[in-house]
Parts: structure tokens; sequence; C-alpha cells
């Protein structure tokens, strides 16, 4: 069973460029929270996006090539594993075919109401791969 890949556009934004004359370190993690939001947004079901959010647990980020404020980026989001109430995921920023950043990163899922972990229905799971 392979994961559903998500394209998420990103639009480098004036704010996230450095006083070297790319893109910041600090926006490539902004970039990939808005990704992972998104996949989960576009292939989970309503209920579950209402009842359930997610919070960063950990990033490992390789930088590749530095990005620029006109440059067209992608990143792509992959769900590589749930275990428990914990997902993992990994994330290939490009410009074009070129790497410019590659992201493995842990999150855990809450409950909306209780804020405590949550685990999600396997039928919820299996909707990404």
């Amino acid at each position: 069973m392979s994961a559903i890949p998500h394209a998420y556009a990103i639009a480098v934004d004036p704010a996230d460029i450095d006083f070297m004359g790319h893109v910041n370190n600090a926006s490539y993690l902004k970039w990939v929270q808005e990704a992972v939001v998104s996949h989960w947004q576009k292939l989970a079901p309503a209920d579950a996006v209402a009842e359930h959010l997610w919070v960063a647990l950990k990033h490992e980020i390789t930088y590749r090539k530095p990005a620029f404020l006109d440059d067209e980026v992608i990143a792509t989001v992959i769900l590589e594993k749930v275990q428990g109430a914990r997902a993992f995921y990994e994330t290939v920023i490009r410009r074009r075919e070129e790497v410019l950043a590659e992201v493995k990163s842990s999150w855990c899922c809450l409950d909306a109401e209780t804020l405590r972990p949550a685990r999600l229905a396997k039928n919820v799971i299996d909707r990404f791969f």
C-alpha cells in the first residue's frame, strides 16, 4: 500500500527573505506546517478534520539549495506511517525539479475538544494510502 502524495504550492513572500537575499530557514518550517495541514484537510473526512488537531513534535530538515523571492516552490507531502496518535511525514520542497529541502517530521494528533492525544480510526488512515 503506497501513500498518496500531496502537492502544496508555496508562495514565497517578501517577509520570507533574510539578510542574505534568500528564504530564511524558519520559513521552511512554516511551509511544512501549512503543507501537512493542507494534506490532512484534503484527504481526511470533514468530521475527522473537525474533531482532530495536529501539533508538530519534531522536524529534521536537510537544506539542499536556497530559494528566492520569485521562485515557484512546491512542497510534496507523504504520510509515511501512523503509530498510535503519532504520524510520520516526509516533505520535499522543490523548485521545479531541484530539491531545495527534505524534511522528516513527526506529529501528534489531538482530540480537538480535550486537547489530549487521539488515535485515528483505521478508515481515516486508509484514506492516505
